[in-house]
Formats: C-alpha cells, sequence, structure tokens
C-alpha cells in the first residue's frame, strides 16, 4: 500500500463511516478501483483506520458521550450481540472483504430499504426537526430563588431497546449493508426519533470499531511494519479531520430531509458497479 492509497482509503472512511452508504463497503470498492493489492495489512488498515473517525464522535459530542453509568451500560449491553457474533464470524468476515459483487448488491438492497424506512418512520423523521438539544430546568437554590438553566437532552433507552438496536448492528458484518443505517433503522424501531438514533449510532461506533479494530491489530501484530504503522497514523489524522466535516453534514441532511438520498444513491452507485462488471470491467481487489 502507497501513502497516496492509504490517505485516499482514510478520506473514504472519514467521509462514509457515518453516512448510511457503507464505508467498509466504499473501501473496497476504492480498493478495487486503484486495483491495490490485497495483503493482511489492507484488511487491518480498513478497519482500524476507522479509530480516527471514532475520535471525531469524542470531540463533537464530548458532553453528551459522558453522559452517566446508566448510559455506558445500555451502551455496552447494545455492543454486546455484534461483539459475540463478530469473534464468531471473523474469519468468514475476512474472507468477503474484497467481493466487489457482494457489496453491489448490498448497496441496492440497502439502499431500498432506506426509502421504504423513509414512509415507514416519517413521523419520527419530521419529529427530529424540533427536538432540541438542550432543554430549560427550573432549579430552586437554599434561598428559595428559582432560576432557568440550560441542560443537555440526555437520550432515554431501556435496556430492551439498546440490546434492540445491538442486534440490528449484527446485519452490517455483511460488506456494504452499512452499520449507521442498520443501527439508525434499529433506533427507528424503538421510537427514537431520527436525530437521537443517529447519535447513538455514532456511541454504539465507539465500543463496536474500537473492539474490531484492536482486534485484528493484536490477531496481524507480527505481520505488520513500522512503515505500516506510519500509515496507519497518517490514515487515522486525515480520517478524524474528514470525520469531523461528515458527521456536521449528516445530522444537519437527515434532520431536515431524511435517508432517502441516501437510498438513492446507494441504487444508483449498485447499479453502476454491476453493470461496470457485466461490461467487461475488471473490478477486483488483486490477491
Amino acid at each position: 500500500m502507497t501513502t497516496a492509497e492509504a490517505i485516499v482509503l482514510a478520506i473514504v472512511e472519514g467521509l462514509t463511516e457515518f453516512l448510511p452508504v457503507s464505508s467498509t463497503g466504499h473501501m473496497i470498492l476504492a480498493e478495487a478501483f486503484m486495483k491495490m493489492q490485497k495483503s493482511t495489512f489492507t484488511n487491518v488498515y480498513i478497519v482500524n483506520v476507522q479509530f480516527g473517525a471514532i475520535f471525531a464522535v469524542f470531540v463533537l459530542y464530548w458532553r453528551r458521550f459522558f453522559q452517566s453509568i446508566d448510559f455506558y451500560l445500555k451502551l455496552f449491553v447494545a455492543f454486546i450481540p455484534a461483539a459475540v457474533l463478530g469473534f464468531l464470524l471473523n474469519d468468514f468476515i475476512d474472507s468477503i472483504l474484497s467481493s466487489v459483487v457482494t457489496v453491489a448488491i448490498s448497496l441496492i438492497a440497502g439502499g431500498v430499504v432506506l426509502l421504504f424506512t423513509d414512509k415507514i418512520f416519517k413521523e419520527q423523521i419530521d419529529a427530529a426537526a424540533e427536538d432540541e438539544d438542550e432543554v430549560k430546568v427550573k432549579t430552586v437554590d437554599e434561598f428559595g430563588v428559582e432560576t432557568k438553566k440550560s441542560v443537555l437532552k440526555k437520550i432515554e433507552l431501556s435496556w430492551l431497546q439498546a440490546f434492540i438496536i445491538g442486534c440490528f448492528q449484527c446485519i452490517a458484518m455483511l460488506p456494504g449493508i452499512s452499520r449507521s443505517a442498520s443501527t439508525i433503522i434499529g433506533g427507528l424501531t424503538q421510537k427514537l426519533n431520527i436525530k437521537r438514533a443517529a447519535e447513538f449510532s455514532f456511541f454504539l461506533a465507539v465500543p463496536t470499531i474500537t473492539a474490531a479494530a484492536l482486534y485484528k491489530l493484536l490477531k496481524s501484530f507480527n505481520f505488520i511494519r513500522s512503515t505500516d504503522m506510519e500509515m496507519l497514523i497518517i490514515g487515522n489524522v486525515v480520517s478524524f479531520i474528514v470525520g469531523m466535516l461528515a458527521i456536521k453534514f449528516f445530522i444537519g441532511l437527515i434532520t431536515s430531509y431524511g435517508l432517502r438520498f441516501f437510498g438513492y444513491y446507494r441504487i444508483i452507485l449498485g447499479v453502476i458497479i454491476l453493470a461496470l462488471m457485466a461490461l467487461g470491467y475488471d473490478l477486483k481487489i488483486i490477491d
């Protein structure tokens, strides 16, 4: 992997990690278009370059992220299904990380689902526009003086709701499905409006991607050279910067317009990829 290839993949990761379009799927497509050589480090890089994008969540949402022990425990409950299934299916997932056809089909199928999601959960999508991040709370001091102060609104979830959203996350283990899309839809099924569902999706990405990245790094550590570590550092810096911009763009877009634009994008991209392959265009990662 060259430095230029690493930077391109990091930009793709930062742009797509939190959008419902599949960051892994897009990086696989980027690898194929750049005719990259498949290697152990490439698979490690695709997972570990997500660290930078995850750090963007901390920077943008640090006040909301550091809520309470109860919130962390529910986040852990949501993380459990993907942790267990990911560990059991790790080798299978690695075996399909170079399948462009799988990505294209998943993009189309996921795009259709997003179009229906906008219709099914229209009320929760519309409600997001009126959902302020802060609420006014009355407080009374020791002298009986009543004042109002702004308090950050929490994401209210039960244990069962958190677990169900975590189960939705497991669907995204196939490249092209999108972890963000799966967990946002999971949040909508649990009565969250789309803004809060997206934010919980961001927070759930922290333990999920951190665990996956560390596991992949430790498993392949003996194959990584010092120059590879430099690539990881550069890639994570790039994905962090781009991820910050992508999160802001995404929240604004879905709050106003829902998910349908991403649905159309996924379908169009998937059809183009399949058409190119049908026309004989060589879209595959070199073994």
